[in-house]
């Protein structure tokens, strides 16, 4: 029997200098963590303990990995050691709004298009191109999700794949 270790999701919140993406993977890396999935992007303008930030002074990475949960812990404590990291937290088991997005691109000839058509409907899923030989779908939701939709269209023949990385709100007001 094989046991999988639940995937973890971390959000960082980090001054937006060089190198600091650099410094977490490393982090990540001497642990033997891989990193499954990373998403950094601008913050919203922070007010932190009286401090107004400038536009874009801070980024919000998002962070997937599997792993031992105690080395996970340590992990994180080192990342809030870094010295542009503001804080990390592990949204394992907490309230979240999580999302994803990926763009399937599939070999589909006349014949199979109603049923990629009906599968793509039922995961709300938007044809964003449609050439005579190939369509291209997006599909946003839970990772869950995208791999779901993705199975059912492997069998008409799956050309081309790009996936976001996960996406993460913590609920109500707790922080990100």
């Amino acid at each position: 029997m094989t046991t999988t270790t639940p995937l973890h999701t971390i959000s960082l919140l980090v001054r937006n200098k060089p190198g600091v993406l650099v410094r977490t993977a490393l982090i990540f890396s001497r642990r033997g963590y891989n990193i499954e999935s990373l998403v950094v992007s601008p913050a919203f303008d922070l007010e932190i303990e009286g401090y107004r930030s400038a536009p874009g002074e801070f980024s919000r990475m998002t962070i997937t990995c599997s792993g031992d949960p105690v080395i996970l812990e340590q992990i994180i404590k080192q990342l809030e050691k870094l010295v542009d990291v503001v804080h990390a937290i592990d949204h394992t088991g907490q309230e979240a709004i999580e999302s994803e997005i990926a763009l399937v691109k599939l070999k589909a000839g006349i014949k199979d298009r109603t049923e990629i058509l009906q599968v793509a409907e039922n995961f709300k899923a938007k044809v964003v191109d449609f050439a005579a030989e190939s369509l291209i779908l997006r599909v946003q939701g839970e990772s869950d999700k995208l791999d779901a939709f993705i199975d059912l269209l492997k069998p008409f023949g799956v050309v081309e794949l790009v996936r976001s990385g996960k996406i993460l709100m913590a609920r109500g007001l707790a922080t990100t």
